[in-house]
């Protein structure tokens, strides 16, 4: 006679395979980080078109400020590539890390140009 909890009586059905669900997507957050350089990027594309309008003396200064300012924004922008990409290098994101790595090397080579366009106009403007 066995009794009806003794451990050889549990009856386990052979398909009883339960997959793990696949992990979740990390959702895109709006940081303020975000938010304050897609404003001073949208803030000084406009005031470089601004100045490329302007038909004045002042002309050649309002587009080397715009310049140094432009370059700021996309060095600020490199530096938050780079350290996206160190942060999704140390959590195993391989391909985030590989995007942020590209992007950030875009920005530098955009802040590049925008102080050597401002470097440029500064000197024109002296002669």
């Amino acid at each position: 006679m066995t009794w009806p909890d003794d451990p050889g009586d549990e009856v386990v059905a052979p398909y009883d395979y339960q997959p793990e669900p696949p992990p979740e997507r990390p959702r895109r957050i709006v940081t303020p980080t975000r938010v304050t350089l897609l404003v001073a990027i949208l803030g000084s594309i406009a005031y470089f078109a601004y100045a490329i309008t302007v038909r004045e003396s002042q002309q050649i200064p309002l587009l080397a400020s715009g310049a140094a300012v432009l370059g700021l924004v996309f060095l600020a922008l490199a530096m938050a590539g780079g350290l996206a990409t160190f942060q999704a290098g140390r959590d195993g994101r391989v391909g985030r890390a590989l995007g942020m790595a590209i992007a950030g090397g875009l920005a530098g080579l955009l802040a590049a140009g925008a102080f050597a366009a401002a470097l440029v106009l500064a000197l024109a403007y002296r002669a």
